[in-house]
């Protein structure tokens, strides 16, 4: 019961924060997670990990969430969809190119279309990087 009274907060209080969870915003928190893991990876195959950088990545990556909150909230007072949906392109284009370089540090082939998906989402942003 607790936790289906936790997961009902946690379902609205997303679709309070966001406005719901559109499909762009799930792309978001799945590269988010991709990233987060295949960068422990590459820390932990350089034999450097440490503790203290996985913990920034985690904040790093909440931060993220509360900026997309923030952007949100500014499309509701203006009336918009376009604040939000740019400051997740934005991040979401960070998120791509990190795990691809991951991907490098592991030695592992990131698939073409991925490479042509990043390629897209960087050029709608104009090529943001970290």
């Amino acid at each position: 019961m607790e936790k289906s009274i936790a997961s009902t907060l946690f379902v609205a209080l997303g679709a309070y924060a966001f406005g719901g969870w559109t499909s762009l915003l799930v792309l978001l928190a799945i590269a988010a997670g991709v990233d987060y893991i295949t960068g422990v990876l590459a820390m932990i195959k350089s034999g450097q990990p440490q503790s203290s950088i996985g913990f920034w990545g985690l904040i790093k990556k909440a931060l993220m969430f509360t900026a997309i909150m923030l952007a949100h909230r500014l499309d509701q007072v203006q009336g918009t969809t376009i604040i939000m949906q740019g400051a997740i392109y934005s991040f979401l284009a960070n998120e791509l190119i990190s795990i691809s370089e991951n991907y490098g540090k592991l030695g592992l082939p990131l698939p073409k279309p991925l490479r042509e998906a990043i390629r897209l989402i960087k050029s709608k942003v104009g090529g943001t990087s970290k």
